[in-house]
């Protein structure tokens, strides 16, 4: 049922269209099969990056890799029985690290520090406009949700509107410390524009999981029985790709470039004219959770099996430069 979807979804999505171009890099696999699902990827360049994942409960704690362009290093958060489910950071440092527990960790000068924190739910995602002025989301997979704000020194619980205790929030990024947006289920976003929270809703029931910046858009991406994708320019919400395609779980976006991910190994590219189609020569079949851009334009993605415990089957595929090294 899954390759039918797929075939489905590529289908679908390739009736979008697209630009043809110069031969690009093809994606290649960097890892597979780990111990646990690889679930966020961050990096302030190419030659410095985080992979992060779920931890395999064999007492070596939550997969942290850092890749400095020439070799990867698995970093010891010192933390055990816990799940990263997000990374970011800032050029420079710090870094952060999310994930189960109500756990967030700041990672500066080779050490990390876990803060204290407003809950212990599951912290989904993070983003910020500077090391002091950090958000972060959350939840629980059955309901339940919050937003925290860091400023630089404690994390404060923030009051958003109108969202209930059945839902969850699930990603946050932004352009700037007064335009942010949140997505989680039933369709919520979340603006923010520097004084204030609005809901402003996606006109589906399904949970948006990951949703994006460019510099003109904001992109969302979601799904329940097939896969969403929705884009804001500022005049509102509006679908951008025909059902029937697998569920989206992640969005990345740079100035010009745009890529979501999500089941049986599916990647969407969006052409320069704003259309959207399946890319055809990803070696992997795992469900992808996360991608990311980095500055020199090259697309990273990771994923496995992470929709129910326990994780495993981590992956991490790339598209771009040859990378170095392998992944301890």
């Amino acid at each position: 049922m899954g390759s039918r979807c797929l075939l489905l979804g590529i289908a679908l999505f390739a009736a979008c269209g697209g630009d043809d171009g110069p031969t690009e890099a093809p994606w290649v696999t960097i890892t597979e099969s780990r111990p646990a699902a690889l679930l966020s990827v961050w990096g302030s360049s190419a030659t410095d990056v985080y992979v992060v994942g779920g931890d395999p409960r064999d007492g070596t704690g939550p997969m942290v890799f850092h890749y400095d362009g020439a070799a990867w290093t698995k970093l010891d958060t010192t933390q055990r029985d816990v799940d990263i489910w997000w990374t970011f950071g800032f050029e420079g440092g710090p870094v952060f690290f999310s994930g189960s527990n109500g756990t967030i960790l700041r990672y500066q000068n080779n050490t990390f520090e876990k803060l204290t924190t407003p809950g212990n739910a599951i912290v989904f995602g993070m983003w910020g406009a500077a090391p002091n002025d950090v958000w972060a989301v959350g939840g629980n997979f059955g309901g339940g949700n919050f937003v925290w704000h860091f400023d630089g020194a404690a994390w404060t619980a923030v009051t958003v509107p109108e969202v209930t205790t059945t839902d969850t929030l699930w990603k946050i990024n932004g352009r700037a410390a007064n335009d942010f947006w949140i997505s989680g289920t039933t369709g919520i976003t979340l603006h923010y524009n520097g004084t204030a929270f609005e809901r402003v809703d996606v006109p589906v029931e399904a949970s948006l999981f990951s949703v994006a910046a460019m510099d003109d858009r904001f992109i969302a991406v979601g799904g329940a029985f097939d896969g969403i994708l929705f884009e804001n320019d500022g005049s509102g919400w509006q679908s951008k790709i025909p059902t029937g395609g697998p569920i989206l779980s992640g969005v990345t976006a740079s100035a010009d470039q745009a890529y979501a991910v999500g089941q049986f190994g599916a990647v969407l590219k969006r052409s320069s004219s704003g259309s959207w189609s399946a890319e055809q020569d990803v070696p992997t079949n795992q469900n992808l959770h996360a991608a990311w851009i980095d500055p020199s334009g090259g697309v990273w993605a990771v994923g496995g099996h992470f929709d129910t415990p326990p994780m495993s089957g981590g992956v991490l595929i790339h598209k771009g430069d040859p990378l170095q090294g392998s992944i301890p």
